[in-house]
């Protein structure tokens, strides 16, 4: 049986890439006979030259994504929770380009994240909550931007026990992902994220939860 669900994660996880995919096609179609001049375009509000080459100080994004992902059976715990789950975010790019002259280079960012979705195996338990996230992109100087984050927040869970006990959990999250800008300020995002939950001791059983997730989304840069 769980192989099957796993299986059924696998193909939701690839017709949701597969429809961004075409969603984004026709621009891509559009853009590919001057790809090379945008590469050399004049400074954006976005950038601050070319794409690709760092972001501006207090450049904004928004966007969603949506996935799931396999449960890991925790250290003491007694069983393993699988997930899908839909997400909005907010970010704020706070600093200039950092460390320039290295292959490194990039900006920090400030993420805030609203999701929602449900555990399906087991069984079928609601989940949602907020992450706050930090995150660094690096500036390659190509319409790829690779980057990697990691932060926590509060959640509330019906899933319980024998791994959780409370409706309150905490949820810690680690990651990395690549964003593609097919337009000089809109992105196709691929990403995966280590997700745990647990209640920091507020009651017992507190074995926690450990997921790895599978996101593809999109987002907008202004």
């Amino acid at each position: 049986m769980r192989i099957k669900q796993r299986v059924a994660v696998t193909k939701l996880v690839v017709l949701l890439v597969l429809f961004i995919l075409i969603c984004v096609r026709p621009a891509m179609a559009a853009k590919k006979a001057d790809s090379s001049s945008h590469l050399v375009s004049a400074p954006t509000n976005v950038w601050v030259n070319a794409v690709g080459s760092g972001f501006r100080k207090n450049t904004l994004q928004a966007g969603f994504a949506l996935g799931a992902g396999f449960g890991i059976k925790g250290v003491g715990g007694e069983g393993s929770h699988d997930l899908a789950v839909a997400s909005a975010n907010l970010g704020w790019v706070f600093s200039d380009v950092m460390c320039k002259n290295a292959w490194f280079r990039g900006n920090w960012e400030l993420v805030g994240e609203l999701f929602s979705g449900a555990q399906f195996s087991p069984n079928d338990k609601a989940i949602g909550g907020l992450t706050g996230l930090i995150r660094y992109n690096f500036a390659t100087g190509s319409r790829w931007v690779p980057f990697i984050e990691g932060g926590a927040g509060p959640c509330g869970t019906g899933i319980g026990k024998p791994d959780l006990s409370t409706t309150f959990e905490f949820n810690d999250q680690a990651g990395v992902g690549v964003h593609y800008f097919f337009r000089d300020n809109k992105t196709l995002t691929l990403q995966y994220r280590f997700i745990h939950l647990s209640n920091a001791g507020i009651e017992e059983p507190n074995h926690g939860l450990d997921t790895q997730l599978f996101l593809a989304g999109m987002n907008w840069f202004f």
